[in-house]
């Protein structure tokens, strides 16, 4: 929206990037997995421009820009700042799971060597997409590391 109002209105010498920064993420729907992107910042937009009346019009009259970082008047971002948002977003999706469990959560397994069995959910390791479920065995409680497509909530 905000990058057609820029064509329309010829501001593109005064406007040079609009940035949403966004990451993969890895969903599971059904037992099938599916990438879809997701913003880093939600509802942030990131904006490369001199600023003016007019910039400062358009922007702000965007559907769906509510204010600007600072206020009433919009503060640059510093070069140090930038120069991290370009390497988050410059870096390689890593893809994550988007996928929310609970400790204590019963779940079932469906997929791998415990396939179909149900477990309590002990730990959460968000960062590495992994749990441990304690899962009977035999009679005895037995934790397994799983990932988190592994299994599924009930």
């Amino acid at each position: 929206s905000l990058e057609k109002t820029i064509a329309n209105l010829a501001l593109g010498e005064k406007i040079f990037k609009v940035v949403v920064p966004y990451e993969e993420v890895v969903e599971l729907r059904r037992n099938k997995k599916y990438v879809k992107n997701r913003p880093y910042f939600t509802g942030y937009v990131f904006v490369e421009m001199d600023l003016d009346q007019d910039t400062y019009w358009v922007v702000k009259n965007t559907s769906g820009v509510s204010g600007f970082l600072g206020g009433t008047t919009p503060i640059p971002l510093p070069e140090d700042e930038i120069q991290n948002l370009i390497g988050i977003i410059e870096r390689p999706a890593q893809v994550k799971p988007s996928i929310s469990f609970e400790k204590d959560e019963t779940v079932r397994i469906i997929d791998g060597p415990f396939v179909h069995f149900m477990g309590v959910v002990e730990e959460i390791n968000e960062e590495k997409g992994k749990l441990k479920v304690m899962v009977t065995i035999f009679g005895r409680s037995t934790p397994v590391e799983l990932n988190f497509f592994q299994v599924e909530k009930i």
